[in-house]
């Protein structure tokens, strides 16, 4: 009985596990799938064929033949589906929908005013559905799968969003974003969802940047300086959200007991001098800033790679990179042996839309 009520389970499991070996690669055949995967053959057939029917995979031509006919080469469809990813800051939202294989399609922007929680959610819901009628018009025209044209559009698979924390990812729930009191409290995952008729996935806006770098593997800090300071932590390969996915609050530990009050109602909190210093004109004094809190984690969690991104950071991006290395060179004790590079986040101003889409895409490859 418990084989019986897991079968279907392991068959979307196993249909995941065969599409994310077709993901990113022109041409794989079924002897291919079957190896890196541990199916049958008989089993990738069978699961191909169901993925053929559906507009997933096609064929991709003949490959080089290896003692017998000529391979059949299998691709993913792209445009056979679609995923909005929304970067919700204080005051904008910029909405990207990418296709299957995670490559932009659409991207619409708009100002917000963010007191009023409902509000935002109004006004995020409209930019989405401008941004996914864009999105399906361009893959209609750049030929999308039959079935999804027979139904009248590239399916919009749902939403992920990327916004400033604390929040509660597992609930969808806002808690106090520092500097937004009224959206303590909101459950923005239903609202949106209520809005759009769609599956919606809410997560740290620095938790979706770093699912945007291309290098996953080992760990990775990922600090967002923008409107405020938070950081994205993958650790040996996995996104660590923490006991209540509130990991990542960066931005507010202290650094000067008698500092400045910051908007959270400490004092001397990182961001808050971060972001002083950005308004005084001393961004290397912000650089500076950000790596001493940079070398806090490396020394703490033993790292691989810092990666930045945030608005501020991409204003003047050779700055911070230089600024955050001189002081990761200057306080780990032994630089040679524990070396981090520090780069500039590979999608840019793009880092938080392109992750919060891959919230929808990456369940669909194992």
């Amino acid at each position: 009985m418990s084989s019986a009520l897991n079968l279907p389970a392991l068959r979307g499991h196993n249909a995941s596990v065969v599409l994310g070996l077709l993901r990113g690669r022109d041409g794989v055949s079924r002897g291919e799938l079957a190896a890196g995967s541990g199916l049958t053959p008989q089993a990738v057939s069978k699961i191909v064929a169901r993925l053929r029917d559906e507009g997933l995979v096609a064929e991709a031509g003949r490959g080089e033949p290896t003692g017998g006919k000529p391979r059949t080469l299998l691709r993913l469809v792209p445009e056979a589906g679609l995923a909005a990813g929304v970067h919700l800051d204080r005051d904008r939202v910029a909405v990207l929908v990418a296709d299957l294989a995670g490559r932009p399609v659409a991207l619409r922007e708009a100002g917000l005013h963010p007191e009023d929680p409902a509000a935002v959610a109004d006004g995020v819901a409209a930019v989405v559905r401008e941004a996914a009628a864009a999105a399906q018009g361009a893959a209609q025209g750049a030929g999308a799968a039959r079935r999804a044209a027979a139904e009248g559009g590239t399916p919009l698979l749902g939403v992920g969003v990327g916004c400033p924390g604390p929040l509660d990812h597992a609930a969808g729930v806002l808690h106090r974003v520092t500097g937004l009191p009224r959206w303590d409290g909101f459950p923005l995952r239903d609202a949106l969802a209520e809005r759009l008729g769609l599956p919606v996935v809410l997560d740290k806006d620095t938790n979706a940047a770093v699912l945007a770098e291309p290098v996953r593997a080992g760990s990775t800090v990922y600090l967002h300086l923008g409107s405020g300071l938070g950081a994205g932590l993958v650790l040996d390969g996995a996104l660590y959200r923490g006991a209540r996915t509130n990991a990542g609050e960066f931005g507010h530990q202290t650094v000067q007991l008698d500092g400045p009050r910051c908007d959270c109602g400490n004092r001397g909190c990182l961001e808050v001098l971060c972001l002083a210093a950005l308004r005084a004109g001393d961004t290397a004094g912000a650089a500076r800033l950000l790596g001493v809190g940079a070398a806090g984690l490396v020394r703490l969690l033993d790292v691989d790679r810092v990666v930045l991104g945030g608005r501020a950071v991409l204003a003047a991006p050779d700055v911070f990179v230089r600024g955050v290395a001189a002081e990761l060179a200057a306080r780990v004790p032994d630089p040679a042996w524990q070396a981090v590079p520090v780069s500039v986040a590979r999608a840019g101003e793009r880092a938080v839309a392109r992750g919060a889409a891959e919230l929808v895409l990456a369940p669909l490859f194992a």
